[in-house]
């Protein structure tokens, strides 16, 4: 396991469901097979820019990767998405030809929570989500956001 791989994790978790103590992450990542030491978790979370709050662990706001302002993404999206598909858990994006991976990046730099991977083509754009109901939530976010 690279510690690459192990950081994204605890991103994952982090971002999923408060977690609230080392050991609680230690747990989550075991479950996950990934084990880790209290000394390693403790030299990731500060790597990573992790604070403890109320709430669990989050981003330390001067550490946090500033996604694109929600007027860029939109900006973006209107500009090279020409349809939006949904089926299942997934919404295909197509784009002008050349444009996936720009809209791709746009999106994966907004961190949403409905969004958990994405693939881009040429000319298309394929969002994962984690089921039909988060589709839905992301589809309407997308729709919202071509329409400003």
């Amino acid at each position: 396991m690279s510690k690459a791989y192990r950081q994204q994790q605890i991103l994952n978790l982090v971002r999923s469901r408060p977690i609230r103590s080392q050991g609680e992450l230690a747990m989550a990542l075991r479950r996950a097979g990934l084990p880790a030491t209290q000394v390693t978790l403790s030299r990731d979370l500060k790597e990573l820019g992790l604070v403890k709050t109320p709430e669990g662990y989050a981003p330390r706001p001067a550490a946090a990767a500033p996604p694109a302002p929600a007027s860029e993404t939109a900006r973006v999206l209107r500009e090279f998405v020409r349809d939006v598909r949904p089926a299942q858990n997934l919404l295909a994006l197509r784009t002008d030809p050349g444009a996936a991976p720009r809209v791709g990046a746009a999106l994966d730099a907004e961190g949403w929570s409905e969004l958990v991977a994405s693939l881009a083509g040429d000319d298309t754009v394929l969002l994962v989500c984690a089921d039909a109901a988060r589709r839905a939530v992301l589809e309407r976010r997308l729709r919202r956001l071509l329409a400003e």
